[in-house]
């Protein structure tokens, strides 16, 4: 049972080591600062456009990136959100249209980057992790670089698919102080929504740690075990993506920047208490983690134990019966009782004596069958 439990852990462990490695598409080595890496396949990247002011909300996907400059207006904000990074020409031409530093944009494309916020000459660079739920079940993990202006924000997403749809509808909507704030505060909804979206994933995980709980407590199995490891594998995940987002956020609530107004710092501080809650629920969860490991392997040295007892006790209940019947069954000639009628069926009872006598005395000490201390229930 110990090499089985070995076995799974060591496929287990495999499974999390690939997934927490770290791959990043980087420069080959001596290339020059602000060097792009982008990937293989050239999928199209999908750009969004949202103009909006007090007055209204104008949306379109089909606007030529060089109409973006005169679209800025001083009463407008204008978001482009930019969702793939497959489209070299696309995100070129934005660096250029925007004067996006250099360094700024090889942060936002070649992934992943360690969520902070930087400050340069035009821009605010925020990079954050998003966390999503797939079909299946499986827990998604994307970057997602936020570029604040004056009058715009640049949003650009390694995948397509987001959590930003609450904040879109809001924008339409005209609800709370959106479209009557400038992208600071478009980059403060942005934020909220990604940490919010953790939320749904961090209760996955805790309806799974229940299920695995209830699991072992009704009988540890090697599916349970390795539930666990899954679920460790996915905190640390998480872990990864939180702790730094965190510090991202709370720089963006100390530092002074004339992009950020200290009216959105104030809301910013709520995403730090929520950055702050979800690490505390990770770092719950993971002690969980080990608490249900540690009582996986409880369980299931307790179970071996019980198969131990119950064989010592099959042996110790035939180890009498097998010594009369060797005595019996030498072949001296003189040997005595041999020649009695009765011998055969005396012997018999004796057994049978033996065997119920060590029985109730088993019973009695506790090592056969449940005390009634043992069943009462605290």
């Amino acid at each position: 049972m110990r090499r089985a439990v070995t076995r799974t852990a060591r496929a287990t462990l495999t499974g999390a080591t690939r997934l927490l490695n770290f791959h990043k598409r980087h420069p080959p080595a001596g290339a020059p600062p602000g060097t792009l890496v982008f990937p293989e396949e050239r999928t199209p990247a999908i750009v969004r456009i949202t103009v909006y002011g007090p007055e209204g909300v104008v949306e379109r996907d089909d606007v030529p990136l060089e109409e973006l400059p005169a679209l800025i207006l001083p009463d407008r904000v204008m978001w482009i959100d930019v969702q793939g990074l497959g489209d070299e020409a696309v995100l070129r031409r934005l660096a250029v249209i925007f004067q996006i530093h250099r360094l700024a944009m090889e942060d936002a494309v070649n992934v992943p980057q360690r969520p902070k916020a930087e400050a340069y000459e035009r821009q605010h660079l925020v990079i954050t992790r998003m966390s999503r739920i797939l079909e299946g079940g499986a827990i998604d993990i994307e970057q997602v670089s936020l570029f604040i202006g004056s009058h715009y924000l640049l949003s650009i997403q390694e995948r397509p698919g987001d959590v930003f749809d609450p904040v879109r509808e809001r924008i339409r909507a005209g609800k709370g102080l959106i479209r009557r704030s400038g992208p600071d505060y478009l980059a403060y909804a942005l934020i909220d929504a990604i940490l919010d979206g953790y939320y749904p994933v961090l209760e996955q995980l805790g309806d799974r740690l229940q299920a695995i709980e209830d699991r072992i407590l009704h009988q540890a199995t090697r599916a349970s075990q390795q539930g666990i490891h899954r679920v460790r594998r996915d905190l640390l995940v998480l872990r990864r993506a939180v702790w730094p987002q965190r510090e991202a956020v709370g720089a963006l609530v100390r530092e002074e920047s004339p992009l950020i107004t200290p009216s959105v710092r104030q809301y910013l501080r709520d995403c730090l208490d929520h950055a702050a809650q979800i690490m505390d629920v990770i770092d719950t969860y993971r002690e969980l983690a080990s608490n249900l490991m540690d009582m996986q392997l409880s369980s299931m040295g307790q179970r071996t134990n019980e198969v131990m007892k119950v064989l010592t006790i099959m042996a110790s209940i035939f180890i009498p019966l097998t010594f009369m019947a060797g005595l019996y069954g030498m072949n001296f000639e003189y040997l005595p009782e041999l020649h009695y009628r009765w011998a055969y069926p005396a012997l018999l009872g004796v057994m049978a004596a033996v065997v119920i006598g060590m029985l109730v005395y088993f019973r009695r000490r506790g090592w056969l069958g449940a005390t009634d201390e043992g069943d009462e229930e605290y």
